[in-house]
């Protein structure tokens, strides 16, 4: 049966046996057309094909053309892609355990992200390839902020806003179960309709996402604390990527890494000129004092509690806060 299953795998890689190119990755991810996210892929996707000397490339298809995360995995563990470009949603669902990198009031600058995704790269790798899939590269989507259509200044304001929450994400809900407050879960196409309704009038993602999705003409105040950082990554199938000669599989993950480190340093970048975007539409900057942004860090661990055994166990989270606070203390000295 093993064999079987690798023969048509193999089928559906060997497009076009006579031509130059042997194997066609189709990749599927929700960034638009035309966004930074796929102005890399397509990069990445050149130097792959000219690395293999055109045995190899990818199909690219964005904008959620696909359906969303969870359609996208389903379909590629059934052979129809083969390779995905992920948020920590889609990234929970193969490795629940990663997602700690996503954890409420983690960090509190990209430095102390870099370092805990260095330190524990190898774990994390692992538990990808546990649920099937080989990491290409970290595409971060970068920090995730509130905004809503009020000033917050402190936890209970947020109590009087309709928070939306991403359907089915443990994120959030032990976020803003901790913070004291019930979301209204939707799906992610389903936010601009709700915003434009009323049904909704707080939503959280990142400054570029809230430009590029146009929530922005519906919010007026941002909170200047980050809720998360939100990691991504570009993923293939472990299957899939088995199958490829050894000299390909290199080209893959070498150009992966350095393409999508470029993406994340880009993402942080346009995230900074984003929030300067949403100042001149109108948005409001709300900065939080110490001791409310101290409310706001104690109730990111407890959130971080509420998610022990349901993404990861309360050994593996205590050893990341661990080596964080040891890195803030040698930054410190």
């Amino acid at each position: 049966m093993k064999r079987i299953g690798a023969a048509l795998v193999l089928t559906i890689f060997c497009i076009g046996a006579l031509s130059a190119q042997q194997y066609t990755i189709k990749f599927a991810t929700l960034a638009p057309e035309g966004s930074t996210w796929i102005k890399v892929m397509t990069e990445y996707d050149k130097a792959v094909r000219r690395e293999s000397g055109g045995r190899l490339g990818f199909r690219i298809y964005p904008g959620g053309k696909v359906g969303d995360e969870k359609d996208v995995i389903r379909k590629i563990r059934l052979g129809q892609y083969q390779a995905g470009g992920f948020t920590g949603v889609g990234i929970g669902e193969i490795a629940k355990e990663v997602r700690v990198l996503d954890s409420p009031f983690l960090f509190k600058n990209y430095d102390e992200v870099d370092y805990v995704v260095n330190k524990f790269e190898s774990q994390f790798e692992k538990e990808l390839e546990d649920g099937g899939f080989v990491l290409l590269g970290w595409a971060e989507v970068g920090f995730v902020y509130i905004y809503t259509n009020r000033p917050i200044y402190s936890p209970v304001d947020l109590k009087e806003v309709k928070m939306w929450m991403w359907e089915g994400d443990p994120i959030p809900q032990a976020a803003f179960q901790a913070i004291g407050i019930s979301p209204i879960p939707l799906s992610i196409t389903d936010v601009t309709m709700a915003l434009q309704t009323g049904m909704v009038n707080g939503v959280y993602t990142s400054p570029y996402a809230l430009v590029a999705l146009q929530w922005f003409t519906r919010v007026k105040d941002m909170m200047s604390e980050p809720l998360a950082d939100s990691q991504g990554a570009v993923l293939i199938s472990k299957k899939v990527f088995d199958l490829f000669p050894k000299d390909l599989q290199q080209v893959l993950v070498t150009n992966g890494r350095k393409y999508f480190r470029q993406l994340t340093l880009s993402s942080r970048q346009e995230n900074a000129n984003a929030i300067q975007t949403l100042k001149k539409k109108g948005v409001q900057i709300t900065y939080l004092r110490k001791d409310v942004a101290a409310q706001f860090e104690s109730m990111g661990e407890k959130a971080r509690q509420l998610l022990v055994g349901k993404l990861y166990t309360k050994e593996f989270l205590n050893e990341v806060e661990s080596a964080l606070r040891s890195y803030r203390q040698g930054r410190g000295k």
